[in-house]
């Protein structure tokens, strides 16, 4: 019975492992399908100009926000950003036909909703008046309508309007059921569908025999038109990428050793169980890879940083694992025993802490834009399958390497339990007082950049916007060349230390991209391009541009960011009971976003699109150890224990420790490989995560739980003194009655 079981454990290890190779085979293969951003390869280029000689600046950010949520969808990552004072351009990452994307894009152009005039007879004689204008809408889907019985069904477009289009289009349905309503797009009438009835809600549905494409397309007309500005083509190009090979190939060099080291360190610690977790996060490497492709994800910076963290919580979770399995056997229980409670007691912590980050990815990807959306697709997919991975395919192979002979308790490392915690509450004043200090110097920090700058932060073109230059170099150079070669010149010439550089396909035209440029550094970046490389400073054309981080796509990561963190906190709050774990738990991620703005602002860091991205990576791991630390003291509550509150929260904290610091230490080392071996841009990328992940690792183990006990203790000393002051009264209503009756 014994080699049966033996038998079947083999096949399933041989299984597990031929899938792994499967998978890693799969991820290799695919790994040149997935689709990378802007930065890392590069896309299309589109300038657009507005017709109105002079338009108002509100006119052109809301267009620029509008245009902004129609190239995402052809990537999450695209960029729109202006150039002068009434030029918008287009960046769309992944893709290299101009044409294609103009020819589905379409020309912007100008929409308005019209009504008829109608003789006696009902025949319509004649155009009426416009009763919507493009701006009037909001925008415009394809939908599906189930047909009746024997019916077939069919696709309708569905129009969603503005507050103000909503009351127009409501008096104009009003005041012609049963008549034409016509849709005119740049003077032609693309569509004239009936009014059935009012429409008053806001949206209508415009029905007809359409196929989908039929009604695809009529709904990107309307969306185009529904701009308050009209826009004519300038030119495209095909633009390369902003990082280059080597930012790619040593991206790809960095995970691999950092991946190898952390292999390296799981094994030394946890020996069979370490072996167990390599090989599925290895599953998870080429899985994530080929999923990645599948779903047309688009890859950046930022979806770097959601493909870290979500490894960071898959090593994670096996370390939670493999903790409580140590516990279990330094009871005295058998590795089989331990195994089973080491899953069973670690599933709540896991299933919590991974819950609570993929609600925030769902919000940031349903309410965010640009670099936030590409974060938290990337995020989500990595949080889902490494929970997936550590769970099912590491218990498997744990379970299988158990039957195949490793059962001594030797090979998982024992870990007596502990009897002497360390006092963390008792230390928790001075850690507050540290936070409070460190925020504070930033806050200082950021209110002497305002007054002697202007802005508060260090913002980079991104977020500032600045000047594109446009040049022609006499020889086509690669990207690796012009980073190496070029942008030392543009440094020196402008003072800007991180320009973006990028080509135009198929021409020795280069796109520089810098901080704004005042006449005198123009003038002496084109000395220097000429002097150094001779090029001819006739046909450098330089232009100002703004912040490809438009003021609606921050207000959109700020909305999104509050929601999550409201969300997180309703499911911590639910889950635990006790709304002081979820009220210190969001401190605590404000306290992390806080200490890494002091750095922001008293380092001089340049704050670029990648922002963004590094403070939500620094909320989603920040987190995650908070709630593992609050399921340890939830376990101890449970079990009834008369020992003090504070003691328990020592306890807890101990008990996690290592759990805490290991991982830390292993999502900080990949990152630590992505700084040293990155260039520059990486480099400016992984700095503050690796503060933000020092940060996070010390909040939790040093703030959340003192922090949740003195909230606790504060109610409990205040439900005290209400109990003694009601029985005070009560002793008093007593006393009096009885003087009362004598």
């Amino acid at each position: 019975m014994k080699e049966q079981g033996k038998g079947k454990a083999l096949i399933k290890l041989l299984l597990i492992l031929i899938a792994t190779i499967g998978f890693c085979f799969g991820g290799y293969k695919y790994i040149g399908d997935v689709k990378l951003g802007l930065d890392l390869a590069g896309g299309v280029s589109i300038t657009y100009e507005a017709n109105e000689e002079n338009p108002s600046q509100e006119d052109m950010d809301d267009t620029i926000y509008k245009l902004q949520r129609r190239a995402e969808g052809y990537s999450s990552e695209s960029a729109v950003y202006q150039e002068g004072s009434n030029r918008i351009n287009i960046d769309i990452p992944g893709v290299s036909d101009a044409n294609a994307i103009l020819e589905e894009l379409g020309k912007p152009g100008s929409l308005q909703f019209i009504t008829f005039t109608y003789d006696e007879e009902g025949n319509i004689t004649g155009e009426g008046d416009v009763v919507v204008e493009g701006s009037d809408i909001d925008t415009a889907g394809v939908g599906q309508r189930q047909g009746q019985a024997g019916e077939a069904d069919s696709y309708v477009v569905q129009v969603r309007f503005t507050d103000e289009g909503a009351k127009k289009f409501a008096d104009a349905t009003a005041a012609n059921i049963g008549k034409i309503i016509g849709i005119v797009y740049d003077g032609e009438l693309i569509s004239y569908p009936r009014v059935d009835e009012a429409i008053t809600g806001g949206e209508c549905q415009i029905t007809g025999d359409f196929t989908y494409e039929e009604a695809d397309n009529l709904a990107q007309t309307i969306r185009l038109g529904a701009l308050k500005l009209e826009l004519t083509e300038v030119r495209s190009n095909v633009v390369g990428a902003r990082l280059g090979q080597q930012a790619v190939s040593t991206s790809l060099l960095a995970g691999a050793i950092g991946f190898a080291i952390v292999v390296l360190i799981m094994v030394s610690l946890y020996r069979v169980a370490g072996i167990a977790a390599s090989i599925a996060l290895t599953m998870y490497t080429g899985l994530i890879i080929i999923l990645l492709s599948a779903f047309e994800i688009t890859l950046t910076l930022p979806g770097i940083a959601g493909i870290i963290l979500s490894i960071g919580m898959a090593v994670d979770a096996n370390v939670i694992i493999f903790t409580r399995i140590k516990e279990e056997i330094g009871l005295q229980h058998s590795v089989g025993e331990a195994i089973n409670s080491g899953f069973h007691k670690a599933l709540s912590a896991i299933i919590d802490g991974n819950v609570t980050t993929i609600i925030a990815a769902v919000v940031l990807n349903y309410l965010g834009s640009g670099t936030v959306k590409g974060f938290a697709q990337t995020l989500a997919l990595g949080i889902i399958l490494s929970m997936l991975t550590a769970l099912f395919v590491t218990r498997w192979l744990l379970n299988a390497f158990y039957t195949l002979g490793a059962d001594k308790p030797g090979m998982y490392g024992s870990k007596p339990p502990v009897e002497k915690p360390m006092h963390f509450v008792k230390r928790s004043k001075f850690c507050y007082c540290l936070s409070l200090a460190v925020i504070i110097v930033g806050f200082a920090a950021m209110v002497m950049s305002k007054v002697n700058t202007g802005d508060t932060l260090n913002y980079g073109l991104d977020f500032k916007g600045g000047t594109s230059t446009n040049v022609t170099f006499n020889e086509d150079m690669s990207l690796d060349q012009l980073s190496a070669e070029v942008a030392p010149v543009i440094t020196e010439a402008t003072g800007d230390a991180s320009p973006q550089i990028s080509k135009v396909a198929g021409t020795n035209e280069v796109l520089i991209r810098t901080m704004e440029l005042d006449v005198d550094k123009r003038e002496a970046l084109n000395e220097a391009l000429s002097e150094n490389f001779g090029v001819d400073t006739e046909k450098i054309t330089a232009e100002n541009i703004s912040g490809s981080v438009s003021n609606e796509m921050k207000m959109d990561a700020v909305k999104a960011v509050i929601f999550a963190g409201v969300l997180m906190l309703l499911y911590v709050w639910f889950r635990f009971k006790n709304i002081f774990f979820a009220s210190s738990a969001v401190l605590a991620l404000m306290h992390d976003v806080l200490v890494t703005l002091t750095f922001y602002a008293v380092l001089r860091w340049s704050v670029g699109s990648t922002f963004i991205a590094c403070m939500l990576t620094i909320v989603g791991y920040s987190i995650n150890a908070t709630i593992v630390i609050f399921d340890r003291i939830r376990e101890h509550l449970k079990g009834g224990t008369s020992e003090d509150v504070s003691y328990l929260v020592d306890l807890s904290v101990t008990e996690t420790l290592s759990r805490s610091v290991f991982t830390s230490l292993t999502t900080f080392v990949m990152v630590l490989c992505l700084y040293i071996l990155g260039v520059s841009s990486v480099r400016e990328f992984a700095l503050p995560l690796m503060v933000g992940i020092v940060c996070g690792a010390y909040s939790s183990v040093c703030i959340t739980g003192p922090l949740w006990n003195l909230m606790n203790s504060i109610k409990a000393k205040k439900d005290a003194d209400r109990l003694a002051a009601e029985k005070a009264a009560a002793r008093e209503a007593k006393a009096s009655g009885r003087r009362k009756k004598s």
